[in-house]
């Protein structure tokens, strides 16, 4: 999985330490909901069941590296 250096950078925080690769890879691969932000970069949702939490994922406009992933309190699932 190819990460930004900004990526890697925020990942160091507490409440970021314990998103796990396979929990990105996951919402990468089986999202709920995609967004394509105004600078290109895409915005992937996907419920972790293990957590019961949405985690969103930032894709660079490549579609593979990762610029962010955080778990999104705010996120409203359709209903």
């Amino acid at each position: 999985m190819k990460k930004t250096q900004y990526f890697e950078y925020t990942r160091k925080r507490p409440d970021r330490a314990q998103i796990k690769d396979k929990w990105i890879k996951y919402v990468i691969d089986n999202p709920e909901k995609t967004q394509i932000q105004s600078d290109g970069r895409i915005r992937r949702w996907a419920k972790i069941a293990e957590v019961n939490k949405y985690l969103r994922v930032i894709l660079l406009e490549d579609r593979e590296t990762v610029h962010n992933a955080f778990f999104d309190r705010s996120y409203k699932e359709d209903k």
